[in-house]
């Protein structure tokens, strides 16, 4: 088994014909948001990584083994619940909604300027799809927020300002259906011709 304890953040500093001769290694988050773990690179070498507590491996970083071969991390496609406003009824507020609700609960969120990505979880997919969000199971790597995870503090408000829950008005969206096949025929008893507020 081959040692690696030293990570590369992104390969920084590292010249374009290193990182072309590098082996690699595809690992999930699960894996990749641990600092000791074992993986099997493109090379078929055993390695046992031993990195800082508390240090997270992105996509992109690059392992140094004790033998100063150096693999590139892979973040490995997984499942993951892609968020997304309601094209035909939503706003890009919504977004900022869900990942507070989801802070709230300290869940992973992959946070994007369009979309917000978190683990499989029907109980949250249901929360979000009464939200008014459409969410949409995938397999895609998944690269959540660091600052909750690590020493350096949280990333995210965990205020309890819940006053505005009622703003949205859709207590009604009973079996509204916001997820793969959702074709929007929900006919005018939804009432969802009301102006967003935000």
């Amino acid at each position: 088994m081959i040692t690696a304890s030293k990570l590369l953040s992104q390969g920084q500093g590292l010249a374009p014909v290193l990182l072309k001769r590098a082996s690699s290694v595809e690992l999930d988050w699960d894996i990749r948001q641990k600092s000791r773990f074992a993986a099997t690179d493109t090379l078929g070498r055993e390695l046992g990584v031993f990195l800082p507590r508390g240090t997270l491996v992105r996509g992109g970083d690059v392992l140094v083994a004790e033998d100063g071969s150096l693999i590139r991390v892979i973040a490995a496609p997984q499942a993951v619940l892609r968020i997304t406003t309601c094209a035909r009824h939503g706003s890009p507020f919504d977004l900022t909604r869900a990942a507070y609700h989801l802070g709230n609960r300290h869940v992973p969120i992959e946070l994007k300027p369009d979309h917000l990505k978190i683990e499989p979880d029907h109980v949250l997919a249901d929360m979000l799809r009464a939200m008014h969000l459409t969410v949409v199971e995938a397999q895609e790597a998944f690269e959540p927020e660091g600052g909750a995870y690590s020493a350096g503090g949280h990333g995210l408000d965990h205020g309890h300002a819940h006053a505005h829950d009622h703003a949205h008005g859709h207590e009604h969206d009973h079996g509204h259906e916001h997820g793969p096949g959702c074709g929007h025929d929900h006919g005018d008893s939804h009432g969802h011709a009301h102006k967003h507020p935000h």
